[in-house]
């Protein structure tokens, strides 16, 4: 593989636009419910091209997550979106209060984290900085 600059701050990345989780056929209705009733995000209208591809998109902040329909779909168990929020315990509260389970986790320097699973079983982390 030929690399063609030494330098790579040439790339200048900015962001990650958004991440995209696999779902089953026919599951855009528990993400709405997941991720626009339970995490209060805000769907996104797809372009009408990828419209019909199924799945749908949401927004909160700067973190977009796209949820994209998979043939032979397979939760993710390992990979996984790291989202961080600004107030880690009402997101906590959201989602046992709607009887998602909430693991936390004190192994990562620096911050307050939990994992947790959207209805479909792909795993999310969610972080809020220290201090």
């Amino acid at each position: 593989m030929t690399v063609p600059h030494s330098d790579p701050e040439h790339l200048a990345f900015v962001h990650l636009h958004h991440v995209q989780l696999a779902i089953p056929a026919g599951g855009e209705d528990a993400c709405r419910a997941f991720w626009g009733g339970v995490l209060g995000m805000h769907e996104l209208e797809k372009p009408a091209e990828l419209g019909a591809r199924g799945g749908c998109w949401f927004r909160s902040g700067g973190v977009e997550v796209h949820l994209g329909v998979e043939e032979d779909f397979r939760p993710a168990h390992k990979a996984h979106p790291g989202m961080l929020v600004a107030r880690i315990d009402d997101v906590a509260a959201r989602l046992a209060a709607a009887g998602i389970e909430v693991t936390w986790d004190d192994a990562f320097p620096g911050h307050r984290r939990f994992y947790t699973a959207d209805p479909f079983g792909n795993r999310l982390e969610v972080l809020q900085p220290l201090g």
